[in-house]
């Protein structure tokens, strides 16, 4: 089975990397240490380490506290429900209110056939004059 990249989160103990950029959890770079160095570090502190880019050399890790981990996942999760999903179509119609009832017929029907299709549909009802 191929392996699935990792949610953003606690790796623990479990690092396949020798030698790691680290960043504590201010900010600052603590520079490239070895991997024991790093759960060192992690211990003494009471800190996790967290994968934040591996397709550099070193990859880059950053102490976090648990507070600090569970605010990135909430900001990751806002990030990705604002960005529109890649195969979603949105389909938008606009109407005046004073629409004939047949016509109001045969738009609720094509809305019914989107829906149906899974796109995003936005109606827009204008007022007649």
């Amino acid at each position: 089975q191929p392996k699935r990249k990792a949610a953003f989160g606690s790796v623990g103990r479990r690092i396949p990397y020798r030698i790691l950029h680290v960043i504590n959890q201010d900010g600052e770079s603590l520079g490239n240490m070895h991997r024991a160095e790093a759960l060192r570090l992690m211990d003494e502190h009471g800190l996790k380490l967290v994968l934040l880019r591996e397709n550099v050399e070193p990859p880059v890790y950053r102490l976090m506290t648990g507070q600090q981990i569970h605010e990135e996942q909430l900001k990751r999760a806002e990030k990705k429900k604002a960005s529109p999903k890649p195969g979603v179509v949105q389909k938008e119609l606009s109407f005046s209110s004073a629409i004939a009832k047949n016509d109001l017929e045969t738009k609720v029907k094509q809305i019914t056939q989107w829906i149906e299709k899974k796109h995003h549909v936005k109606v827009t009802i204008r007022q007649a004059k």
